[in-house]
């Protein structure tokens, strides 16, 4: 399918990234796979999306098991009522739930499509550990671009899950209600600038970058 990509870790071939690009604003989700233990989580779920990742998962004989929400802007949530309605863990930070109790009531703009609510069934935090299979990811509250928004970051495989935190060469949009340029660079600078240089960025939207990269030539971190 177009606009979709796996990635294999270099360093532990049973873990797998399921890239896609979705939905009217080309929002990437991803599918982070165990195959060795048959797991997944997805990591936001634009429109039009979980029955690509959920296709994929029953052909590789994985299960699916939860939706990590980088933050609730409706472009990274659309599809999350198909995921309650498969009994997916659905996970977000609690300064970003109010989004997902009333989707149509936060979407900025009218949609060509109508979005279901959603209720959370768990809260993640700074500081959390999340696992799935192989993978053991820190949830790094990272507020500006939404208050709620939080990276996901395995430091053993040197990966992190950006959202619309950070972008190849950009920043996340701060003019959104909830958005803040000031606490977002704080967030960036505090948070992901000091991961190691060759840490695989996998954003919100766009290519996927490296810490080291961005350090060098992100006009916005200078």
């Amino acid at each position: 399918m177009e606009g979709m990509h796996c990635y294999s870790l270099p360093n532990a071939e049973h873990l797998q990234v399921l890239a896609l690009e979705s939905g009217p604003v080309a929002t990437n989700g991803y599918m982070l796979l165990d195959m060795s233990q048959a797991c997944a989580i997805i990591i936001d779920a634009p429109h039009e999306s979980v029955h690509v990742f959920s296709s994929f998962a029953a052909e590789k004989g994985v299960k699916i098991k939860a939706l990590w929400l980088t933050h609730s802007h409706w472009d990274h949530t659309a599809d999350a009522e198909h995921c309650a309605e498969k009994k997916w863990d659905i996970l977000v930070h609690p300064l970003d739930a109010y989004r997902l109790l009333d989707q149509q009531a936060h979407t900025v703009w009218p949609l060509p499509f109508k979005l279901g609510n959603v209720q959370p069934t768990g809260m993640i935090n700074h500081g959390d550990i999340l696992f799935c299979g192989g993978w053991n990811c820190e949830v790094i509250h990272t507020p500006g671009h939404t208050e709620g928004g939080v990276c996901f970051v395995d430091h053993e495989h040197s990966c992190a899950f950006v959202g619309d935190t950070l972008f190849a060469g950009s920043i996340g949009r701060t003019d959104l209600p909830g958005g803040d340029t000031e606490t977002l660079l704080s967030s960036i600078s505090k948070s992901l600038m000091p991961l190691p240089k060759d840490t695989i960025v996998f954003p919100g939207h766009g290519p996927l970058t490296t810490i080291g990269e961005e350090q060098l030539n992100n006009p916005f971190l200078q």
